[in-house]
């Protein structure tokens, strides 16, 4: 069962309100539990509500994006922050990254480009819910997505992080283990490629090795996600 994740949204205009609202909950798990016109009525929102994720513009009267961030942090919410903002200069991209801004998305915007941050920061989620350590590849793998800085330098060569996001996607998505031919014909690969992922992706103990023995015949290696 895919997690249900709680988002609020900060926006001023009651026209993009709409379009992103439809977009974050398009994505599956995500759901706009309450929308603020602006910063000051949505610090108040998220006392209230406690969301998971707050989706967050930057120009709004009473209280911007920025100060609202600011009060965010400075009030220690436990709430995680995309913006999506029409603001491109460098110095509000910064200073909204320095303040803990998790992704920053500028308007005008496609929906794949919202769905890669919101499926990004949901793999976030479920990197880090659980106690215990992480080896610096899983941390690589965890940061270093598609639109990260690196684009995909910690992977070997000829794997590349879309395909990666794609093959862990689908295996999050089942109960049961998986063979790199059930791999292959979901995502569109083919099956020698699929394996060069799993190998990757076993070696970094994202994922595990699920060996099943039947009757006649050589015992098929299938693939789970590692708890």
């Amino acid at each position: 069962m895919v997690e249900k994740i709680k988002v609020l949204l900060i926006e001023d205009d009651p026209m993009v309100q709409e379009v992103n609202k439809e977009f974050i909950t398009s994505v599956e798990g995500f759901v706009v539990e309450a929308v603020a016109g602006n910063g000051e009525e949505g610090i108040q929102l998220v006392k209230k509500m406690q969301p998971d994720l707050i989706i967050l513009d930057v120009f709004m009267p009473k209280k911007d994006g920025i100060k609202t961030l600011q009060e965010l942090r400075k009030q220690k919410i436990n709430a995680d922050v995309i913006v999506v903002s029409a603001a491109k200069d460098k110095e509000t991209i910064k200073l909204m990254l320095q303040n803990g801004a998790m992704d920053y998305i500028l308007k005008p915007f496609k929906f794949s480009r919202i769905k890669q941050a919101l499926e990004k920061y949901r793999q976030y989620r479920e990197s880090l819910k659980e106690s215990g350590t992480m080896s610096q590849e899983q941390l690589d793998l965890l940061l270093y997505t598609e639109n990260a800085q690196k684009g995909g330098e910690n992977l070997p060569k000829g794997l590349n992080d879309f395909t990666l996001k794609e093959v862990i996607t689908f295996l999050r998505e089942q109960v049961k283990p998986r063979s790199a031919e059930e791999v292959a014909n979901s995502i569109g690969i083919a099956r020698v490629t699929a394996r060069r992922y799993l190998d990757y992706l076993e070696k970094t103990s994202v994922i595990k090795l699920d060996v099943q023995y039947g009757g006649v015949g050589r015992p098929v290696n299938r693939y789970v996600m590692n708890k």
